[in-house]
């Protein structure tokens, strides 16, 4: 997901600033799996989920009815609790309406109060037993499926449910952590094309001048991706790839150029398939739709902002952040909300790479420079925020640099640390092996350390759950006589704790263009390094290949 600039300072004002840490919290909160604040019921898991919604053009309500096919656990489980918005008060006209719940086709007893949907089993259930319950309901969306205009004036339907506003409109375990396959059967009327998750299965045109949609996804979603639009579009059928069907949904107006910029997908699929490895689904549509983002990742039908589609392809970037979270976010998913950098971050830095790897080297750096310079300001106001910041209630005070850039920097320092072979074959096997799964912190630490061999809890500890980042103070003199290069660092950062480094040198010397690089490990307040020099140099410079996050101030004394 990509916020908005409008949106984005609106967010980054309400962020929570956090207590300080020392690093004997800081090392408890890496250990444990500290939960976010949803009521989890382990003793569910949803298996299925199947929406029929019927949509018109008289009013904003909506008619559905959700069949859930819910897997328990646990023996003697009484009840089940869903999520779905209810009415607030009797003045208020959004909010869904239960009318009946049934379990083969036998009324089933229910509550629904403050939000939660409460069905009460009529007997008690085995471990790993399935049923499946069938929910008819109505109501207007108060959030979740945004009914509005587009910029043109067209009535449109688009599904919005990032974070967790999927139940304004869908009855769900509305949390990453329970992923489930969907399928969306929508009537609406027949001047609508509708798109959603998963593959087309049928398109009927039926009486009263309606048409029923059926898109069907075999794979595990979380909520937050599962979606429907509806709208007036001109839908383009690109090559396929790998028999993916890649295609692009534009409003009318914008065909030429929403089918130019949509174009690019193409390339940013097949190099991504190609360095994570098999695309999770059977399609790629990308669609231009009224999310309030500048694009959302739903699954096999990513969501951009009606604004992002102009003909001049500057959103490559945009385009390549939301197809990499197809892989990450998607696909492998946080089980819970305070590893969105898992996400989100993965998303920043992947997007990153495929401009590396299709505009050159310099288009990583101006992005990794561009990326820095948020962190910094972001951290000005909020010194103690961490990446992992079980502190933070609001999610979307989780959209911030620190999910984003500041984690995006971390995988590029493990990508330096590592080496390219072995990044990769860490994000290949982090992918193979939680593909359709869900996933913490210690998941992909776990992976990287298996493929590189290292112990690396020191790295991802003072990255991910330790504020801030280092600060560079030093200089460096050659000594003649000695012939010898000496360069001195402080870390000058305020926070208590130190950063462990490895730290390059570029040593310049006379004639050569290119620098002998020097390399060492940063790991106290005060270092001296030494390098044997028989020329003096004519410039050193600090981490001339850019792979740490830092603040420097270093010249030669």
């Amino acid at each position: 997901m990509i916020i908005q600039a409008k949106n984005r300072r609106s967010l980054m004002k309400r962020v929570l600033k956090v207590s300080v840490l020392s690093w004997l919290i800081i090392a408890a909160e890496f250990t444990s799996a500290c939960a976010d604040s949803y009521p989890r019921n382990p003793n569910i898991d949803v298996q299925r989920y199947s929406f029929r919604i019927t949509l018109s053009d008289q009013n904003n309500e909506i008619i559905g009815e959700a069949e859930i096919t819910i897997k328990f656990l646990a023996e003697g489980i009484s009840d089940v609790r869903l999520d779905l918005v209810g009415s607030t008060s009797d003045e208020d006209s959004t909010g869904m309406h239960v009318e009946s719940i049934t379990h083969e086709n036998e009324n089933v007893h229910f509550s629904h109060k403050h939000d939660r949907l409460l069905i009460r089993l009529s007997t008690a259930s085995k471990a790993g037993e399935n049923r499946t319950y069938t929910i008819s309901y109505r109501g207007i969306p108060a959030d979740g499926l945004i009914i509005s205009k587009n910029k043109y004036g067209d009535r449109t339907f688009f599904g919005d449910n990032w974070p967790n506003r999927a139940h304004n409109w869908l009855p769900t375990v509305d949390h990453p952590s329970d992923k489930a396959s969907c399928e969306f059967l929508v009537t609406a009327p027949n001047h609508y094309q509708v798109v959603a998750n998963g593959l087309l299965v049928e398109e009927t045109d039926l009486s009263a001048n309606r048409r029923l949609t059926h898109w069907q996804e075999t794979t595990p979603l979380p909520t937050k991706v599962m979606v429907i639009g509806a709208a007036r579009f001109a839908v383009q059928y690109l090559t396929e790839y790998e028999d993916i069907s890649v295609q692009s949904w534009v409003y009318p107006q914008n065909r030429n150029a929403g089918f130019y910029d949509f174009a690019q997908a193409m390339r940013i699929l097949q190099y991504f398939d190609r360095r994570i490895g098999n695309f999770p689904y059977g399609k790629l549509a990308n669609v231009q739709s009224k999310t309030r983002y500048g694009g959302m990742e739903n699954a096999s039908a990513i969501f951009y902002h009606e604004n992002a589609v102009n003909g001049t392809r500057e959103n490559e970037r945009l385009l390549a952040h939301e197809i990499a979270h197809q892989w990450f976010g998607d696909s492998v998913t946080e089980a819970d909300w305070h590893h969105i950098w898992l996400s989100e971050g993965l998303a920043t830095y992947f997007a990153l790479l495929y401009l590396e790897d299709t505009h050159g080297r310099k288009r990583l750096i101006d992005g990794l420079e561009t990326a820095r310079d948020r962190v910094f300001s972001f951290y000005k106001n909020n010194p103690n925020s961490t990446i992992v910041d079980t502190t933070i209630v609001n999610l979307n005070r989780l959209l911030n640099p620190n999910s984003y850039q500041k984690a995006g920097w971390m995988l590029h320092m493990l990508r330096g640390i590592l080496g390219d072979d072995l990044f990769w074959k860490g994000i290949q096997e982090y992918y193979g092996r939680h593909r359709h799964q869900n996933v913490l912190t210690r998941d992909f630490q776990r992976v990287m350390e298996m493929v590189s061999g290292e112990d690396l809890s020191w790295f991802f500890r003072q990255w991910l759950y330790a504020p801030g980042y280092p600060e560079i103070a030093g200089s460096w003199t050659y000594n003649a006589e000695a012939k010898e290069l000496v360069v001195h660092l402080n870390q000058i950062q305020k926070s208590p704790h130190l950063f462990r480094m490895p730290i390059e040198f570029g040593i310049y010397t006379q004639g050569n263009n290119s620098p002998k690089i020097g390399r060492r490990q940063a790991t106290k307040r005060e270092h001296i390094f030494r390098f044997e020099l028989q020329t003096e140099p004519t410039k050193v410079e600090l981490d001339p290949n850019h792979w740490l996050l830092m603040k420097a101030d270093f010249n030669r004394k």
